[in-house]
């Protein structure tokens, strides 16, 4: 008689709308959602610039919203973008957020929608399900596929010049997310590549995970990953492809759903301290880091490793350690062909600067203890170097 299946729990926001050009009709889809009518849109400058807002702000008008736009967020937003959001949101009277961008606008969304409804100060609402209450109507509209975040209920904030705190709370899952990807067509090549990447990091390190691994987010993380693999390249090489498009932002919110119930682990964990002292995106950290994290986990997730080949190349009869090598190797073919940079030299990282890393990184405990083989400082140093 078998053991059965492990408990597990599963959560994900509550509504899941996909849509080429969802956007341009948010405001007929929102009125039908809530009755609040004020409306804050968390977004960054480049694309409140470049006219990407205008027509989800004039789709809210026509149904009769009232809107107002905070477009200060900025990529590993300090806690001073969070607060002036806050302070902007209840200037405005906001009883609705929609975050509108890449993961550092929805993750400030979210602790935006919850802090208009709180008197918790922001020091209180660090590490995991601290936030007392309810927030108020949140959704989220990603414009990138790659962090996941509409699908989380994490956020991450710079809390000093290079150290980062999460929020992890039942809150920050959105009421509504909508997917549409025609608002991720203008995405350059490089960016593409490495929010793809991103989320492919997202459902290997699910399928991976040792603490919360669970069949529900195992099937999420491989058919994100077999969308993932399928279409970033050709996503890379034409933009306006929408085939690829939608399959790339359907296949990260996938991804985003599964490493919200089975957590992420040493890719991430030394990804942070690399984005933190060199202000590296969140994507492209996680494209140098996985190729040598591959290679070290391999001792003890072969067999993992094995079923997502079977994901990415096919069935095939060889035994397991053959199988989880070409699952690497096909995982870094990909990752070169893609344009990504290949190395921590190509970004600007110093040689003299990984056993600083190495030892930030060490505090990523929530992450590292995730990780299906231990790492210790001196791991963390060798994979630097390799990565170098």
């Amino acid at each position: 008689m078998t053991d059965g299946i492990k408990p597990f729990v599963f959560n994900t926001p509550g509504s899941l709308h996909m849509e080429w050009g969802g956007a341009a009709r948010l405001g007929e889809l929102m009125q039908g959602w809530f009755s609040e009518r004020n409306v804050l849109i968390v977004t960054d400058k480049f694309l409140h610039e470049n006219g990407l807002v205008d027509p989800v702000k004039a789709s809210l008008h026509n149904a009769g919203f009232n809107v107002s736009v905070f477009d200060d967020v900025v990529a590993d937003p300090p806690e001073s973008v969070l607060l002036g959001c806050v302070e902007n949101a209840q200037r405005a009277r906001a009883d609705i957020v929609l975050g509108l961008g890449g993961g550092s606008s929805m993750d400030i969304a979210k602790l935006v929608a919850v802090m208009l409804n709180s008197d918790q100060p922001l020091s209180e609402l660090y590490g995991i399900d601290q936030v007392r209450g309810k927030r108020v109507p949140l959704v989220q509209a990603p414009t990138t596929a790659g962090t996941g975040s509409e699908a989380t209920n994490i956020t991450i904030l710079t809390t000093g010049e290079t150290t980062k705190m999460g929020v992890v709370a039942e809150q920050l899952y959105a009421d509504k997310v909508l997917l549409d990807a025609e608002l991720s067509r203008g995405l350059p090549p490089l960016q593409t590549a490495a929010t793809g990447i991103d989320a492919m990091v997202h459902a290997i390190e699910s399928y991976t995970s040792v603490e919360k691994k669970n069949p529900l987010s195992d099937a999420l993380a491989r058919e994100a990953l077999r969308l993932l693999t399928t279409h970033l390249l050709c996503a890379c090489q034409d933009g306006d492809n929408r085939q690829a498009r939608e399959a790339m932002l359907l296949g990260a919110n996938l991804a985003g759903q599964a490493f919200a119930n089975s957590p992420v682990a040493a890719v991430h964990a030394l990804a942070y301290p690399l984005g933190g002292h060199f202000h590296l995106s969140h994507g492209l950290t996680n494209a140098l880091m996985l190729g040598p994290v591959l290679r070290f986990n391999m001792k003890a997730a072969a067999p993992l490793y094995a079923e997502l080949a079977d994901v990415v190349l096919g069935p095939c009869e060889d035994n397991v350690q053959t199988r989880s090598s070409h699952f690497v190797a096909f995982m870094q073919d990909l990752m070169n062909r893609s344009g990504a940079p290949q190395r921590l030299r190509d970004t600007g990282v110093t040689q003299d600067s990984l056993p600083t890393l190495a030892k930030d990184a060490m505090l990523q405990t929530r992450l590292l203890k995730n990780n299906p083989v231990e790492v210790t400082e001196a791991d963390a140093l060798a994979l630097y170097r390799e990565a170098f």
